[in-house]
């Protein structure tokens, strides 16, 4: 689509790949990357992707975003068009706010830090209005969210030497 946005996001993160994929599958981890900025609605007793029978390109379920974990400003048809057990998958999902949104997450081998892995963000989206405000939010929430990676699974910023 002509009027997509795209943004990377990266962190090198000094756990064990096992560990970052356990994070970024996990309802505890994604409500903790959210967090305080929103809180997702999962299905009753979902802690991770592994929990849920999953046929690619058809929508898991319907989550609803709660801004400041209280007030409906959003939903997903949560949505994986491709999973690469312990490496990554690419999440595709209607929403109500975008014409499209595509979220790739990777974890990749850090080439000048063979101790730590790269974890990766690349976002293309398209907002149905407000671009340039819906552009510089998400921007901010990836921040937070790699902030919050950093924290919790002992990281950095990048993967340069």
């Amino acid at each position: 689509m002509q009027d997509a946005m795209s943004l990377r996001f990266e962190s090198r993160l000094h756990v064990p790949a096992e560990q970052v994929w356990a994070w970024i599958t996990s309802v505890p981890g994604i409500s903790a990357e959210m967090w305080p900025f929103f809180r997702m609605t999962t299905p009753k007793g979902l802690l991770s992707l592994s929990d849920r029978q999953l046929t690619l390109g058809v929508p898991m379920f319907r989550s609803y975003l709660l801004l400041l974990g209280v007030l409906p400003v959003d939903y997903s048809e949560l949505t994986l068009l491709e999973l690469h057990e312990g490496r990554g998958f690419v999440e595709q999902s209607a929403m109500a706010s975008m014409k499209l949104w595509r979220h790739e997450r990777s974890i990749e081998a850090c080439r000048f830090d063979p101790a730590a892995v790269l974890l990766i963000d690349r976002l293309t989206f398209q907002p149905r209005m407000a671009k340039r405000w819906v552009g510089w939010f998400v921007r901010q929430f990836f921040n937070h969210r790699h902030k919050v990676l950093r924290a919790r699974l002992n990281g950095t910023t990048s993967c340069a030497s």
